[in-house]
């Protein structure tokens, strides 16, 4: 079977989702430095020159595949319910790190010859453009609707509950487990912004 009697004949939506679904899969098997165009379009089962006419690397690729990717934190629209929505952000964190797209950060960011550019982009295009952190949406959130005083939610207090989540997964391994999440937010983050 030839090339490009494997491939299927996606359009729109549907060919980009395969696009970026296969660069973080191959990024996250092959890291960031054998990363290929090549490669993504085999995974993806469509011609590279379908990526070269959006994209002149694959790094470009990936990191736009890494911003359609993560999640964005969606509060209670009413700000009333501060607990459950930081439960819940620390829950789509742990999807989103067991999830290819996760795994794939992980491999940019645990490599040791990481390319300084690549991590100052997945920072400021994929990071600071879906609102830093997953507790920090929520945290300004309510900051904004009144009930937390902004002047708490410090560089350390936004990053507590990813910090103790990315550390558990670290030293076990799994899915904290939700009686774990909501433990972080009861011990840590609320306490954190003087509340109990």
């Amino acid at each position: 079977m030839s090339e490009a009697e494997g491939q299927t004949r996606r359009r729109g939506k549907d060919l980009l989702d395969a696009i970026y679904a296969a660069a973080v899969e191959e990024a996250a098997a092959a890291g960031v430095g054998r990363l290929t165009m090549d490669g993504i379009a085999k995974r993806a089962r469509t011609p590279r020159t379908t990526l070269y006419r959006r994209w002149s690397d694959p790094v470009e690729l990936l990191l736009d595949a890494l911003h359609d990717l993560h999640p964005v934190e969606a509060p209670a629209p009413g700000a009333d319910d501060l607990r459950g929505d930081l439960i819940a952000a620390l829950r789509m964190m742990v999807d989103w790190a067991l999830s290819p797209a996760g795994r794939a950060v992980l491999v940019i960011v645990a490599d040791p010859r990481r390319d300084p550019v690549v991590m100052e982009a997945l920072y400021q295009r994929v990071f600071a453009e879906k609102g830093g952190t997953f507790t920090q949406t929520v945290l300004r959130h309510y900051a904004d609707h009144g009930h937390l005083d902004p002047a708490l939610l410090t560089p350390v207090v936004v990053d507590i509950g990813e910090a103790m989540v990315t550390k558990r997964m670290m030293d076990t391994g799994e899915d904290p487990g939700d009686e774990y999440l909501a433990a972080i937010v009861d011990q840590a983050i609320l306490p954190a912004v003087g509340l109990r």
